[in-house]
C-alpha cells in the first residue's frame, strides 16, 4: 500500500504538470480548476496543496491557480 505522503507526491505532480502544460506559469496565466479540466480528486488535492507552507502551487484571488 502506498504511503499518504507517495500519494500525495503523485497527486502534486499530476497537478502541476496540468498547470505547466496550460502554460499557468505566473499569477497574470493563471487557470481554473475548469480551464484545467481537473477531475474531483485533484481538485480536492488543489485546494490541500495551493494552501501548503512554501507550496509550488499558488492560489489567486479570485480562484484561480498557477506555478
Amino acid at each position: 500500500m502506498m504511503s499518504l505522503s507517495g500519494f500525495q507526491h503523485i497527486m502534486r505532480f499530476r497537478i502541476v504538470s496540468k498547470l505547466e502544460k496550460f502554460g499557468a506559469t505566473s499569477k497574470e496565466k493563471a487557470a481554473t480548476v475548469e480551464d484545467l479540466g481537473l477531475d474531483m480528486q485533484e481538485q480536492q488535492w488543489l485546494r490541500y496543496l495551493a494552501g501548503a507552507f512554501l507550496g509550488k502551487i499558488k492560489k489567486t484571488e479570485d480562484q484561480r491557480y498557477y506555478v
